[in-house]
């Protein structure tokens, strides 16, 4: 018997190599070749001997004209969750591939629980399948969060023949499948959670999607560098990603759209764990700011976009004086490349000392700052600190800091108004060329400044 071909296939990118490899050429990661049976080659195959599960669609298509597409709206599904409507667009597309990754623990299992335990209560059938946990776990997490529903089917199974099988003789709804590198194609002969693996599973859940209009949500679990793990093919196959955040030191979750074939990028959801199940939280911006000090020094408050959504965040900065020869820079929730560079210009623009200071800056309740417009507060933070004078409560910053020091213009200021003065901030600082922008009657005083200079004369 001839013997069978193998080959090395990098799991971090999905490179191929005829011999084993201690790094990968294509990524630079060290130790992720995995050595796999070659399988044959599928453009071999015949047309007539092809499966034709394979594919998307058995009607045979031919060019159109774009002025003949007839295009008609589907409805949307909305859940009991306003925050996961917002992130998908507006409610659940029939018939789309949603994949959702994030750290072990942080909720993705809760947060699919419930939304099944809802759609079930509303009449419609829904197939929980679990690689990790038995059918017992999964009752006790649905029993402690209030989820019921005789619509919920719970299958803990992780290979792809039976599990279309029972999809085929039930027709579901709604398919959850928990997680993605749990479930083995048996037609591939490399192990569980590989790039191979991966791939057709993915391929085929997207198939049942389409070919018979199910939704379906699928769990994938992350790296260490917070990227969902498996082949980059993964996200490009799904029309939707959803990444979970949040640490272990906050009750606080954000549910973050990264791609959405059917609605805006960079929208978030934020979710309160509790004992129950997550909360949405309808007003984050308040619970961000609920434990400020009034007028301390090193504190700012910023207006951040994060989608359609402005929520006000607090920077603090603490600046002291350093012991050894090389200043150090520390930050948390925010950019360290960012806080090097805004130091760089108040140093050269703003006549701040700063190069013997160590720095050390954070934005508060867990929030992940990385929009231009943070730049002002960020800036007038570090001055704050080092000044050691503080910045009023009522007070609120918008703007990006260019190198040469001037304040640019940022998109959606009216938005940002609207919120800060809702909130109760008296005097909102943003850039001068964005104060036309904004002509509505307001009760907020809105200050315009063209340079951080002239920001941090009219402050201090």
């Amino acid at each position: 018997m001839a013997k069978a071909k193998t080959k090395f296939v990098c799991q971090n990118c999905g490179y191929v190599s005829p011999k084993y490899l201690g790094r990968c050429p294509n990524c630079g990661v060290w130790n992720q070749m995995v050595e796999e049976i070659d399988q044959p080659d599928i453009a071999k195959i015949s047309k007539a001997n092809a499966s034709p599960s394979r594919r998307v669609s058995d009607v045979e298509s031919k060019p159109v004209k774009l002025g003949e597409v007839s295009f008609e709206k589907e409805p949307r599904v909305k859940t009991e969750l306003g925050e996961l409507n917002r992130v998908l667009g507006g409610g659940i597309v029939p018939g789309s591939l949603i994949l959702i990754g994030g750290d072990p623990g942080i909720g993705k299992s809760t947060l699919l629980t419930q939304v099944s335990g809802q759609l079930a209560r509303d009449g419609s059938k829904v197939l929980y399948v679990s690689g990790e946990e038995s059918a017992s776990q999964i009752k006790m997490r649905a029993d402690r969060i209030g989820v019921t529903g005789d619509n919920l089917y719970l299958y803990p199974q992780t290979d792809m023949s039976y599990i279309r099988e029972n999809i085929d003789e039930m027709h579901p709804d709604y398919l959850i499948i928990d997680s993605v590198q749990t479930m083995d194609e048996p037609e591939i002969t490399s192990a569980v959670g590989s790039v191979s693996q991966i791939r057709e599973v993915t391929a085929e859940l997207m198939n049942i999607a389409k070919q018979q209009n199910i939704t379906v949500f699928v769990v994938g679990h992350v790296t260490k560098g917070g990227a969902i793990a498996g082949p980059k093919i993964l996200e490009h196959m799904v029309d939707t990603v959803l990444y979970f955040e949040g640490d272990t030191h906050h009750s606080y979750r954000i549910l973050r759209s990264v791609k959405n074939r059917f609605g805006s990028t960079n929208e978030i959801g934020i979710f309160e764990m509790r004992t129950k199940g997550l909360v949405e939280v309808a007003n984050p911006s308040e619970i961000f700011l609920e434990e400020r000090l009034a007028d301390a020094n090193g504190s700012a408050v910023v207006v951040s976009m994060e989608g359609t959504r402005p929520i006000l965040v607090e920077i603090q900065s603490l600046i002291t004086p350093t012991v050894f020869g090389n200043a150090k820079r520390t930050a948390t929730g925010l950019d360290h490349n960012r806080v090097s560079v805004i130091m760089a210009v108040l140093e050269k623009r703003g006549n701040l000392m700063l190069q013997n200071q160590d720095a050390y800056l954070k934005s508060t309740g867990g929030v992940k700052l990385d929009e231009p417009a943070i730049d002002l507060a960020l800036a007038m933070s570090i001055a704050s600190s080092y000044k050691n004078i503080g910045i009023s409560g009522t007070d609120c910053f918008v703007g990006e800091v260019g190198l040469t020091g001037e304040v640019r213009r940022v998109n959606r200021i009216d938005q940002r108004v609207s919120e800060a003065e809702k909130l109760g901030f008296k005097r909102i600082f943003v850039p001068k060329n964005n104060q036309g922008d904004w002509s509505k009657d307001s009760k907020i005083q809105i200050i315009g400044v063209s340079t951080v200079s002239d920001a941090m004369k009219k402050i201090f």
